[in-house]
């Protein structure tokens, strides 16, 4: 269906990983991407297929490693690394209660500490890539990860509010009414903390009420559903149906910068990627010439 570049993310931690990426290899997409977990073994798993290999880290520690034992075994080092920080949406790497204490490195130090590694020369002969992540949310953000030796950023929450965007409009609009006091961080039922919009459904689950449910997918291999106080997957697809009684939103830590102005045209429409990336470009250009 596209003559463009075709990647897919699959999170490690799926109980139905290996046969995903199976998938994609005999789908031959051009790049599989892996976080939620240490994908040591996706070399092994996409064989001789020339398919880009990008694992998602937060930290120096975890780039190296991945880097290390996928050389050492699979004689492959990550075609690129996305260094995911503190700041990002859904899932994080990073420990609940140092999340909530700010013990976390800005996302600056992160990108700086993988940079070095991934220009290493004395361990691997071409540099590796990085690609900055969590909490970017304008060019003068790209300009500032690129300055500090990125080769690139990941951006998400900033394009859930374009008119391409296949979010339910409910979706988006519960971006452009979150304040900065609704987006928190939660304990998630697969054992990992999260960044979300809060909603009257987990101020239910905070309370300590538990959501009965049957688990029909068996997705996660870190869920308990004896012990998880409600369905994870139930919840998301609750949301992305627009019932918002029985689930919630994630969102990263600058959603609440989406308003009315910035994401809605002239007739009231939410507002088209081309329009969004020529803004960003506006920015990023505007910050070059600023700090010259």
């Amino acid at each position: 269906m596209s003559n463009g570049v075709i990647g897919v993310n699959i999170m490690r931690a799926l109980t139905n990983y290996k046969d995903l990426v199976k998938v994609a290899v005999e789908e031959k997409v051009d790049l599989i991407i892996s976080g939620a977990g240490l994908p040591l073994d996706l070399p092994n798993l996409v064989g001789n297929a020339p398919i880009k290999l990008i694992p998602i880290v937060s930290s120096q520690k975890a780039a190296e490693i991945i880097t290390k034992y996928w050389s050492r075994k699979h004689n492959k080092i990550p075609d690129a690394i996305i260094v995911e920080g503190p700041k990002a949406g859904g899932h994080l790497g990073f420990k609940f209660d140092d999340l909530i204490n700010n013990k976390i490195p800005a996302l600056e130090n992160i990108v700086k500490e993988v940079v070095n590694f991934g220009n290493n020369s004395d361990y691997f002969k071409t540099p590796i890539p990085i690609i900055a992540a969590g909490g970017i949310y304008t060019g003068a953000d790209i300009a500032k990860y690129l300055k500090l030796g990125a080769t690139g950023v990941q951006m998400a929450t900033r394009f859930v509010t374009t008119k391409e965007c296949d979010a339910t409009n409910m979706f988006k609009w519960a971006y452009i009414n979150a304040s900065k006091e609704d987006i928190q961080i939660i304990k998630s039922p697969v054992g990992m903390p999260g960044r979300v919009i809060v909603n009257p459904f987990l101020k239910k689950v905070m309370r300590g009420d538990k959501i009965d449910f049957d688990c029909k997918y068996k997705c996660l291999e870190t869920c308990n559903p004896r012990e998880s106080p409600y369905c994870i997957a139930d919840a998301l697809i609750e949301v992305q149906q627009d019932d918002f009684t029985r689930g919630f939103i994630f969102a990263g830590a600058n959603a609440y910068k989406a308003t009315k102005d910035s994401c809605l045209d002239e007739s009231k429409n939410f507002i088209s990627v081309e329009t969004l990336m020529q803004r960003i470009l506006d920015e990023y250009t505007s910050s070059i010439k600023h700090n010259k």
